[in-house]
């Protein structure tokens, strides 16, 4: 039998980079739903190695949102960091996901919202719609 941890004492031992990674989470979805959508899942698993961040509806589109938050952009912009191997991965989540739940969307999309800042201050966020097509190794069946 597993030993029960609550859900306080995982997010107090969770390291700092993943509590800013669940804030940036957070203001996106805010953001989405200030926009109209209508939020369909979130932190989705999809087989053992393959997350999408945030699944949306915006009227007759699925949407799969990556969300990508920094603290500055010392480094560059969040979008760089959605490279062409998590593009490859992003897009094999999504297929994966529409025939494990035998959907069949009018249309879908790969959005990604940068997160700038920390939860001390009030972040930069900018929604990138339509930011990278569906991989060319996977294919949609209808």
């Amino acid at each position: 039998m597993k030993p029960f941890i609550s859900r306080l004492f995982v997010r107090q031992i969770e390291s700092a980079h993943l509590r800013v990674g669940r804030w940036g989470e957070y203001q996106a979805v805010k953001v989405l739903r200030s926009k109209g959508f209508r939020i369909v899942g979130e932190r989705v698993r999809v087989g053992k190695r393959d997350e999408v961040d945030i699944i949306a509806k915006d009227q007759k589109t699925l949407v799969f949102v990556e969300v990508k938050t920094r603290k500055n952009e010392s480094f560059g912009r969040p979008f760089s960091a959605v490279n062409k191997e998590k593009r490859k991965c992003l897009s094999r989540a999504a297929v994966s996901y529409l025939k494990q739940k035998k959907l069949t969307p009018e249309f879908i999309r790969f959005d990604v919202i940068e997160v700038v800042g920390t939860p001390e201050e009030s972040p930069e966020i900018r929604h990138i719609e339509n930011a990278f097509p569906l991989d060319s190794s996977y294919q949609l069946w209808w």
